[in-house]
Formats: C-alpha cells, sequence, structure tokens
C-alpha cells in the first residue's frame, strides 16, 4: 500500500480529527484511512450509471431476468 503525508495542518482541525478518532476507539492513522477510503468510494449517482451499464449489456445479450413471482408461488405450494 502507498502512503500519504498531509502537511500544515491547522491545530484546531488536527484536534477535531484526534477526537474523532478517540470516540471510534481508532488511532489518528486509522481514522483518517477510514475517512479517505470512504470518501473515495464510488457515489450512489456513479454506482447507479455502473448498475445500468451492466443491465443493458446483460439485455443485449439476449438474456432476461426470471420472474420471480412465478418461482415464489411454486415454493408456497410445496
Amino acid at each position: 500500500m502507498a502512503d500519504v503525508l498531509i502537511r500544515n495542518i491547522d491545530k484546531d482541525t488536527l484536534n477535531k480529527l484526534k477526537e474523532r478518532a478517540k470516540k471510534n476507539n481508532r488511532s489518528l492513522q486509522e481514522e483518517l484511512k477510514e475517512l479517505v477510503e470512504f470518501h473515495a468510494k464510488p457515489d450512489l449517482a456513479e454506482t447507479r450509471e455502473r448498475v445500468n451499464e451492466i443491465l443493458v449489456k446483460y439485455k443485449a445479450s439476449g438474456k432476461s431476468f426470471p420472474d420471480s413471482g412465478d418461482e415464489l408461488s411454486e415454493d408456497r405450494e410445496r
């Protein structure tokens, strides 16, 4: 994994981050890593776009999703 160095952080900001880390029972480094990873994840719009791309490819291949209602009815009849 790579390392990141952040310079010139305001003391108040650093203190708030330390308090947050303590509240979450983490070291400052663990807290910062969690924050960076959380904010680097795709947002809802990106996730929807990716799901739609996959759905379009799936449908273009001629495949379709089964009707789960029929499957549920069959399971209930057992």
